[in-house]
């Protein structure tokens, strides 16, 4: 008779056929992860990501996602394609983007390869529920990745591996079949604060606490509105996410290319000049298939202007100055202070006769800024 443990034993290696490299299967308890979520909400630094409170105690009770739910099966997809040093933050006039954006957008890979998988537990397990999610649904992913032997959460709050490191995409199947659990991995990080040190807005306020509110992946990403002014400078030249905090990670030198062909695809340079002239059109079709397409062209846009504002650069005066016609405000707001920041008090009279018919508030305050700061 087939016994769980051949049953498990089964799934796990499918699951690696498909192009998994890491599968473990954890309990929907989450005990001191739920407690540390709810002081983390308490103290506000989710932000403007009001999904994390609004599915807290989801989040906190995998049975509310899924009723009954016995097991939580966790798989790892390696997505490590390109080595990467802090040299980038030298290259002023090049936009950074964070590795896993480089390619193909993960969710249109690994959301068939969860869906194959459901079906072989579905096929094994007749009448049983179950539930997918990648990176999309109130689970805590990290706690539970921990618990099914992944690896271990890291002072920078990202889930950290012996063999791998962090470069990883996770995913997870919630199903009332009561599977065996995997061994829990240990913390490895020691001593090591290189993640804390190196954060440019010092976002991981305490080891294993990160402010969402000053990680730069957060402002570039999640934010929907106004960078704030005290984080433009610290930003760089990084239009999406940030990847400091694992480029200095001992761990990551164990890291090992991925050969997913998906995975392999990469962006060309991202040459910040032609990018802020980018039109709606030029977006949609160089980003398609992206994870930039998320934040969209009034997003991205808004990177590059701060960007272009931090590069020192005075050839990008002359197309920032256009892009003071462009009909989003949030672009015209931070091209603004990229102005500012490029071109001195000489620019002020100029921008000022550009923008005497602007009506938008958030526009005309970067403009007051701008205005007070060479007054």
């Amino acid at each position: 008779m087939d016994t769980l443990e051949n049953q498990l034993a089964g799934l796990k290696s499918f699951a690696e056929s498909l192009g998994f490299d890491g599968f473990g299967v954890a309990r929907p308890e989450l005990g001191s992860a739920g407690e540390r979520l709810g002081k983390w909400l308490d103290e506000g630094y989710e932000g403007e990501m009001t999904y994390m409170r609004r599915g807290e105690e989801k989040r906190k009770n995998p049975d509310l996602v899924l009723e009954g739910v016995k097991s939580i099966l966790c798989f790892r997809t390696n997505y490590y394609a390109v080595e990467k040093d802090m040299s980038y933050v030298e290259q002023r006039e090049i936009g950074d983007i964070s590795i896993y954006a480089l390619q193909k957008d993960y969710h249109d890979v690994v959301t068939p390869r969860l869906k194959a998988v459901e079906k072989k537990i579905q096929e094994k397990f007749e009448g049983c529920k179950t539930r997918i999610y990648v990176d999309t649904g109130p689970i805590l992913e990290k706690p539970l990745a921990q618990q099914a032997g992944l690896g271990w959460i890291g002072k920078h709050t990202n889930l950290l591996s012996q063999g791998m490191g962090s470069w990883y995409f996770l995913s997870e199947i919630l199903t009332d079949v009561p599977l065996p659990q995997s061994q829990p991995a240990e913390d490895h990080c020691g001593t090591c604060r290189n993640c804390i040190d190196i954060c440019p807005t010092k976002a991981i306020i305490a080891p294993y606490v990160l402010d969402a509110r000053r990680c730069i992946s957060y402002l570039n990403i999640e934010l929907k509105g106004v960078i704030p002014i005290e984080y433009r400078k610290a930003i760089g030249n990084r239009i999406y996410g940030c990847d400091d905090c694992q480029i200095v990670c001992p761990w990551n030198s164990y890291a090992v290319k991925t050969e997913e062909p998906d995975f392999q695809a990469k962006q060309d340079t991202l040459n910040l000049i032609e990018l802020i002239q980018m039109s709606g059109e030029m977006f949609s079709k160089r980003f398609k298939g992206s994870p930039i397409k998320r934040i969209k062209r009034r997003g991205l846009l808004r990177n590059v202007a701060v960007a272009l504002g931090n590069s020192g650069n005075p050839e990008a005066i002359a197309p920032l100055f256009r892009v003071l016609d462009d009909e989003e405000p949030l672009i015209r707001a931070h091209a603004v202070w990229a102005l500012g920041e490029l071109s001195g008090p000489e620019i002020v009279p100029v921008v000022c006769e550009k923008l005497r018919n602007e009506k938008e508030a958030m526009v005309l305050e970067e403009l007051k800024r701008v205005v007070a700061q060479f007054a």
